[in-house]
């Protein structure tokens, strides 16, 4: 059984990013997503940990590109 808070965070940033939900708007789903991160990344490995960074960044420049 692998992490779930790594793969709760990995399937919410993918929502966010490529917009799989209906009735949250953008901005409540990358808020719940980067809270599905925070949690993940203080329960971690370091392998998980650099995923969950770049998953990070990835999140963070998407917000950028839609304001």
């Amino acid at each position: 059984m692998g992490n779930k808070l790594f793969q709760q965070a990995h399937k919410f940033v993918d929502e966010a990013l490529h917009g799989h939900h209906s009735s949250k708007s953008d901005e409540e789903m990358m808020e719940t997503a980067q809270n599905a991160l925070s949690s993940a990344f203080a329960n971690s490995t370091d392998a998980e940990r650099e995923q969950l960074s770049e998953l990070q960044s990835d999140l963070e420049s998407s917000k950028y590109k839609k304001k």
